[in-house]
């Protein structure tokens, strides 16, 4: 299997299993968790697993002075996605939500051109616009109701965090050196202070009760947390940030299949149209220079034809 391929299908298994947040997390609020207890919990849960696994393959666990801030604010910034994805599911349609926060895949491909010179490329212009007019499709008021500005808002900061979170592996070297295993471990690890610091802060603390609260933990801390944060960061290592991001296409589709399913939260035709304008509009970037190639062909043919065609003076 070639690198490339390889990377792709890391990408794919990364966002089908973050996709699943919402599956797990809505049945924990209706439970009367909130988002900072289910998160706390979520990355703690997952420390174990990764500590093992280091274990196992002879790592050590010990940061190089140079690693230590640049991991910390790996961890700060997986921990800001996390919490400001999670609060929007009481704001919004788990479905729509994970469909919104598919913007980050466009947020990668800019922030890489402006702030890392990576080319430009015709194709991301139209992606924005698809994405304009997939956003607002999704924000379109149906029965005299309105989707929440602020449930957007929460996912918006989520798209922008995320997106960080997946340049700053991709560009920093000194993340790079960094073992897989190790690098998730002290993310997780800096992530839970966030959360340790917002309940000193006054936020209550909610302990799970039951043994379905706790086994939908337990998948929240491997599926979409272990499981997915661990491919994304082998496939940003192997095809680079923004290809990864791109394929996150797979995410918004197992969410809101996943929210059609097991949580019956409903799916309107408009929604359903505004998410398809957002895939397609990430989806288009895949194709690369061979998307940019044919729109470059097109604008060259078009005033030729159009001069040929022009009625005489």
């Amino acid at each position: 299997m070639n690198k490339a391929l390889k990377g792709y299908l890391f990408a794919a298994v990364a966002a089908a299993a973050y996709g699943t947040n919402p599956a797990f997390a809505v049945p924990l609020y209706e439970e009367g968790m909130n988002p900072n207890s289910v998160l706390f919990f979520r990355y703690i849960l997952g420390l174990p697993l990764l500590a093992l696994l280091m274990k196992n393959r002879g790592i050590r666990f010990g940061l190089k002075k140079t690693e230590i801030v640049p991991v910390a604010i790996l961890g700060i910034l997986m921990a800001f996605s996390s919490l400001t994805l999670f609060e929007s599911y009481n704001y919004l349609n788990a479905g729509v939500a994970s469909t919104l926060l598919f913007v980050y895949p466009i947020l990668v491909a800019v922030l890489m051109i402006f702030l890392f010179h990576e080319k430009f490329r015709v194709s991301i212009v139209i992606c924005l616009l698809l994405m304009a007019a997939g956003l607002i499709m999704l924000m379109k008021p149906q029965d005299n109701q309105v989707i929440s500005s602020f449930g957007v808002l929460l996912v918006m900061v989520s798209a922008i965090t995320y997106a960080l979170y997946i340049i700053m592996v991709n560009v920093s070297k000194v993340i790079q050196e960094v073992a897989t295993t190790k690098l998730l471990f002290y993310v997780l690890a800096w992530g839970s202070l966030v959360f340790i610091i917002k309940t000193l802060l006054g936020t209550p603390m909610i302990m799970p009760v039951g043994g379905n609260e706790w086994l939908s933990l337990i998948a929240l801390a491997i599926i979409p947390t272990v499981l997915s944060l661990t491919c994304t960061t082998i496939a940003i290592n192997l095809i680079g940030s923004t290809p990864t991001a791109i394929f996150g296409a797979l995410e918004p589709v197992s969410a809101v299949i996943l929210s059609y399913f097991v949580l019956h939260q409903p799916i309107t035709g408009r929604e359903i149209i505004g998410g398809l304008l957002i895939v397609l509009a990430t989806t288009i970037v895949i194709g690369g220079k061979s998307v940019d190639k044919v729109i470059l062909g097109v604008r060259k043919m078009w005033p030729k034809s159009w001069h040929q065609h022009r009625p005489p003076q």
